[in-house]
């Protein structure tokens, strides 16, 4: 069984979606969409070492250090090897978009994936979904 391919959307669907918003032709939107990936990019590569950019209701986006690891494996080879201390990128959702995305997939409408817990639930076990938990009461 193949696992089917997810959607990828790209700055141009980003941009086409901004012109929608506002109105406007996506000829103008794309220079402004561009403009805002490329400053975030610069900010993050800029980093010194570390910066965090917050973005109201959307989320926050880090940079932030990591520690050397002197005794990674290598898992092709079963090789010791040492990683140096580097930065990394981290994203954490607003809480807004967390409870968004946390609304049980039954309640959206969407089919539940293969072997996933929730796909033994019934109706009426499924309906008592709050805030991601499923509480059951005792018979």
């Amino acid at each position: 069984m193949t696992k089917e391919r997810v959607p990828t959307l790209t700055k141009k669907d980003v941009a086409r979606r901004v012109a929608e918003l506002q109105g406007e032709p996506i000829y103008k939107s794309e220079p402004w969409v561009n403009a805002v990936i490329e400053a975030m990019r610069e900010l993050m590569i800029e980093a010194d070492p570390e910066v965090r950019i917050e973005l109201r209701d959307f989320g926050v986006f880090e940079v932030k250090k990591t520690k050397a690891k002197p005794k990674a494996r290598n898992p092709k080879t079963n090789e010791t090897v040492f990683i140096p201390s580097r930065r990394k990128t981290h994203f954490k959702p607003s809480k807004l978009m967390k409870e968004a995305l946390q609304q049980p997939l039954s309640e959206l409408g969407y089919s539940i994936p293969e072997g996933s817990a929730d796909a033994a639930l019934s109706p009426n076990e499924l309906a008592k979904v709050t805030n991601g938990r499923v509480t059951r009461q005792a018979a």
